[in-house]
């Protein structure tokens, strides 16, 4: 892995979009950043350079969301995550670099088929709320594939849907949520060898793309509908995940 402008060319825009997924849009679709990542890099690899950059727009998201979140709700889902980290660090050690390509590219489907779904109403919306032991299988999975692959929007999404939180709400008690839930992953990531100095020397060059990125996201929270933005992402999940399994299997 090298710094070079090929690199750039393909991290900055992908750094970006994650800012501004996380900035306005409940961080749902912020892992389509790391697909991109291990689309040219060692998943691994990708993680590693991920993770300080979603903190840094954890960070800078803080502010505009500042007590508007549901703070039980979120209380719920980082206390269920933590063991859901474990795991993950767990198969991070025994597990190779093409069972994490699969694992990120199944996600990355599953998402798309998940919003497509409810989108067409497959799937029902929740008449009521979900009870805590819900929330904390939802936070179990959301802890798993947060470390595998930087995607804990969906299931943290699920249980909090069924919550009936307002926009401002929801997307306030995920940035909370996932703020608590990346500083658990940090401990392991370094204890695993994830971060490396060429990691956090990219980190440091990319970091103020990340902070434009959750700038205009939390501006297009409250000017925009999100129709566009999710369709972005959804081409660029498909394309990225059916060639991470390619990959991953080939």
């Amino acid at each position: 892995m090298t710094l070079d402008w090929g690199m750039l060319a393909i991290a900055a825009p992908a750094v970006l979009f994650a800012g501004i997924s996380k900035g306005g849009f409940g961080s749902g679709a912020a892992f389509a950043s790391a697909a991109i990542l291990a689309l040219v890099l060692e998943p691994g690899q990708a993680l590693g350079i991920m993770l300080p950059l979603l903190m840094l727009v954890d960070v800078a998201t803080l502010k505009p969301y500042w007590g508007r979140w549901s703070w039980p709700d979120a209380k719920v889902l980082i206390l269920g995550s933590l063991p859901g980290v474990a795991l993950g660090a767990w198969l991070y050690q025994i597990a190779d670099a093409d069972v994490f390509r699969v694992l990120i590219g199944v996600i990355s489907l599953a998402f798309v088929a998940w919003q497509m779904s409810l989108k067409a109403k497959l799937i029902p919306q929740p008449k009521r709320a979900m009870p805590a032991w819900g929330g904390a299988i939802a936070g179990c999975v959301a802890g798993f594939t947060s470390f595998v692959s930087h995607a804990g929007g969906p299931p943290a999404a699920v249980y909090l849907l069924s919550r009936g939180l307002g926009k401002t709400p929801f997307q306030g008690t995920t940035v909370i949520t996932f703020w608590a839930i990346n500083i658990a992953k940090a401990v392991p990531y370094a204890f695993l060898g994830i971060f490396t100095a060429q990691t956090l020397l990219i980190d440091l060059v990319l970091a103020p793309v990340a902070l434009i990125g959750a700038w205009i996201g939390v501006k297009l929270h409250f000017a925009v509908p999100e129709r566009l933005f999710f369709l972005l992402t959804y081409v660029m999940l498909v394309l990225t995940g059916a060639k991470l399994i390619w990959d991953g299997l080939t």
